[in-house]
C-alpha cells in the first residue's frame, strides 16, 4: 500500500497527522527545541520582505482559485490552490529560519495605533492562521487524492470554502501588519526566539 493510497483512504487521519506535525514544528521553533543557524539582523529584514512577497502571491492565488472554481474551471482552481499551498510551505521554511535563527520585530508605533489597530489585527491574523491549518490541509488532501471530477462529491467544497476565506483573510492581515511593522512605524528588533515556558 503506497502512502498516497493510504492518505486517500483516510484523509481525516492524514490531515490530523500533518496538522500536528506543522504545529509541532512551529511550537518547537518558538520553544527553542529546534536549532537554526544564526542569520543576523540583515537576513531577518530580507526574510521579512520575502515573507510578505510570498504571502501576497499566495493570497492572489487563493483569490484567483476561488474565482475560477466559481466559474467551473476546476483545473485552473486546482493548479492555483496547489500553487498557494507550495507558497505557504515556502513561507513556513523562511519564517522558521527567520524566527529560529534571527529574531523578530516588536511594534513600537504610537500607543493608540498599537492597542487598537496593530494588536487586534495581529491577534485575528494569528488565530486565523492557526485555525486555518487543519482546514487547508484537509481540503488539499481531499483535492489531490481524488480525480478532479470526484472532488465535488466530498467535503472539499464546503471545507475548502471556509478554509479559503480564513486563509485569505489571515494572509491579508499578515501583509498589512508587515507594512505597519516594517514601513509605517518603528519596530524594535528582538534577537533569537521567544522561548515558551514548557
Amino acid at each position: 500500500m503506497n502512502a498516497l493510497g493510504f492518505v486517500g483512504r483516510h484523509p481525516l487521519y492524514a490531515s490530523a497527522a500533518l496538522t500536528v506535525a506543522a504545529y509541532a514544528l512551529v511550537i518547537g521553533t518558538f520553544a527553542g527545541i529546534f536549532t537554526y543557524p544564526d542569520i543576523g539582523r540583515g537576513a531577518v529584514d530580507v526574510m521579512a520582505h520575502a515573507i510578505a512577497a510570498v504571502n501576497s502571491l499566495a493570497l492572489l492565488c487563493i483569490v484567483a482559485g476561488v474565482y475560477f472554481v466559481r466559474k467551473g474551471e476546476l483545473v485552473r482552481h486546482r493548479n492555483l490552490m496547489l500553487a498557494a499551498t507550495a507558497l505557504i510551505l515556502l513561507f513556513l521554511v523562511i519564517y522558521l529560519f527567520r524566527v529560529g535563527g534571527g529574531g523578530t520585530k516588536v511594534f513600537e508605533g504610537p500607543g493608540f495605533v498599537r492597542s487598537y489597530v496593530y494588536l487586534p489585527m495581529l491577534a485575528v491574523h494569528l488565530v486565523l492562521s492557526i485555525a486555518a491549518v487543519p482546514l487547508v490541509i484537509y481540503a488539499v488532501v481531499l483535492g489531490v487524492t481524488r480525480p478532479l471530477e470526484e472532488v465535488g462529491d466530498t467535503l472539499h467544497p464546503r471545507v475548502g470554502q471556509v478554509a479559503a476565506f480564513a486563509w485569505a483573510l489571515s494572509l491579508f492581515l499578515g501583509v498589512v501588519t508587515y507594512f505597519m511593522l516594517n514601513h509605517l512605524y518603528e519596530a524594535e528588533f528582538q534577537p533569537a526566539v521567544v522561548v515558551l515556558p514548557l
